[in-house]
């Protein structure tokens, strides 16, 4: 069979669209798209538990921080918090830690009393009678319900003889939705935000990846909250001292190949996503749930991670709006590196609430 020959035309379009993608190849490959949220980020499956998952994959608690900029004050917030302290697994067997249940959609809902009425949600809730309440004071109720995907959490919490509950406060979340809650309430937790999504859990971990960010508390803490949090629980206008809300990750260059493959998965997890400073406790105490499977002399070599291996981040241009936990789509300029993402501040301020750019001591 006679062969046909390729017109010339033809072989200069297939070779200047081969020259092509050698050369965005290795644009890409020296960071051309350093600093853009691609659609694999947005789309990245987030946690959860009881088939529910911990919100939106677009939602700032599922959000990949490897790359925000570092705060400002950060060197500060640290100092404060503690630069020789230690990270300290605020979980493991028997009753360390803060449990959760998760019930059924056909849970049945039961009266509940708060003394903070005003920034609880009311019930009833649906809570078993044996609901695991957690050991200590805080006394902390959290109950998934899986059926229906609403994430119900009760501070200070005591079972009533009618099998109603009485508590502090509560809060109730939608787990497939952004919106938070109104400016300037508590919740189960003194920053306003879920605690339940914050925490380490030992199936995460066992699956390989924590793919949401996490939750710790300090000693002491600013009169003021960030996004996405929404209450504060102190008197102090040191700016020096961490808001409700900040965001800490794990710098970059802490070498973790030394710990076992569960400190990995966590300390992975830190780097990436971070934790948010959730509550006023005992410095670097990071939460999880209580599980019998967890080694807790293996946990507790996490202390090899000090708090000077931490830095504070600036999520201010991710927020898309102050009522939502949605992550902002990237408004982007082509510059001679690349593409970078520019940055967004809030145009009105609430109680306590404060821009990133204001936490400057």
């Amino acid at each position: 069979m006679q062969q046909r020959s390729i017109p010339r035309l033809r072989i200069y379009q297939v070779g200047s669209l081969a020259l092509l993608l050698v050369l965005i190849a290795g644009w890409m490959t020296m960071g051309g798209f350093k600093g853009l949220t691609s659609k694999a980020q947005a789309s990245r499956p987030a946690g959860g538990v009881g088939g529910c998952p911990f919100y939106p994959a677009d939602n700032i608690w599922n959000y990949d921080i490897s790359n925000v900029p570092v705060h400002v004050n950060s060197a500060n917030f640290i100092k404060s918090i503690g630069s020789s302290g230690v990270l300290h697994p605020d979980f493991g067997t028997g009753k360390i830690g803060i449990p959760f249940v998760v019930v059924p959609g056909s849970q049945p809902f039961v009266p509940v009393k708060f003394q903070i009425k005003h920034e609880s949600d009311p019930g009833p809730y649906p809570i078993p009678p044996n609901a695991p309440v957690e050991a200590g004071g805080d006394r902390h109720v959290l109950v998934v319900d899986s059926g229906n995907c609403n994430l119900y959490e009760m501070y200070h919490s005591h079972l009533q003889p009618d099998h109603s509950w009485k508590a502090y406060s509560g809060a109730k979340w939608d787990l497939n939705s952004d919106k938070l809650r109104p400016s300037g309430w508590t919740s189960a937790d003194a920053a306003g935000l879920p605690i339940l999504p914050g925490l380490v859990t030992y199936d995460e971990v066992a699956s390989g990846v924590i793919n949401h960010a996490l939750r710790f508390t300090v000693s002491q803490s600013q009169a003021a909250f960030l996004w996405p949090a929404r209450h504060y629980a102190s008197s102090s206008s040191n700016k020096n001292l961490p808001p409700m809300g900040m965001r800490l990750r794990l710098k970059a260059n802490i070498d973790i190949s030394h710990f076992s493959p569960t400190n990995q998965v966590i300390l992975t997890a830190l780097k990436h996503y971070g934790m948010f400073v959730a509550d006023n406790g005992s410095s670097w105490f990071l939460s999880g749930a209580p599980d019998k499977r967890w080694n807790n002399n293996d946990l507790h070599l996490l202390d090899g991670i000090v708090g000077s291996d931490f830095e504070a981040v600036d999520e201010s241009s991710l927020q898309a709006s102050p009522n939502s936990g949605k992550v902002k789509a990237p408004s982007t300029t082509l510059s001679g590196n690349g593409v970078g993402t520019s940055a967004h501040f809030p145009t009105s301020e609430a109680v306590g609430w404060f821009r990133e750019s204001d936490l400057i001591g």
